[in-house]
């Protein structure tokens, strides 16, 4: 797929060391255009809104938050848990700046896991890139389905 000049750009950022040290793309050699079009797919056959899910992400940051660093259980489903570090990280395509707070969800009764900082959740929300495959912060929709059922 072609790719519009400000994903040419936002791809330039997520490579490891401009941004990040470890990037947003991990092992994924596919460009940015065809990652966030197989990944929309994909949400679409698991019948996830990105809409939905996004609230749900915040939710579950906004309930970690609570916590002061313990962890919290929410809804008797899910346990979740902040880590925050120092600073703020900007979004590779250049429209915020965010704190470095990460949010370990897992899934009350099973192995099921899920790590997301604020920026994943943005990128999630606004530009429906779910990070590359093999990167740290990668959002799986196949786990996301098996989280939220």
């Amino acid at each position: 797929m072609k790719m519009p000049p400000e994903y040419i750009e936002a791809q330039k950022n997520m490579q490891p060391g401009v941004i990040s040290s470890m990037g947003f793309l991990g092992e994924d050699s596919r460009n940015l255009a065809d990652i966030i079009q197989t990944d929309e797919n994909l949400m679409a056959r698991f019948n996830l809104s990105f809409e939905e899910v996004s609230r749900w992400m915040k939710e579950m940051m906004n309930e970690a938050l609570k916590g002061l660093g313990e962890s919290v259980i929410v809804r008797n489903k899910w346990e979740v848990q902040l880590y925050e570090a120092r600073g703020f990280i900007p979004c590779p395509f250049k429209d915020g700046i965010f704190r470095k707070r990460v949010v370990v969800i897992k899934k009350i009764g099973s192995n099921l896991q899920l790590t997301l900082s604020d920026l994943s959740i943005h990128l999630f929300e606004k530009h429906h890139f779910l990070q590359g495959r093999g990167s740290f912060f990668r959002i799986e929709p196949q786990i996301l389905k098996e989280l939220l059922s």
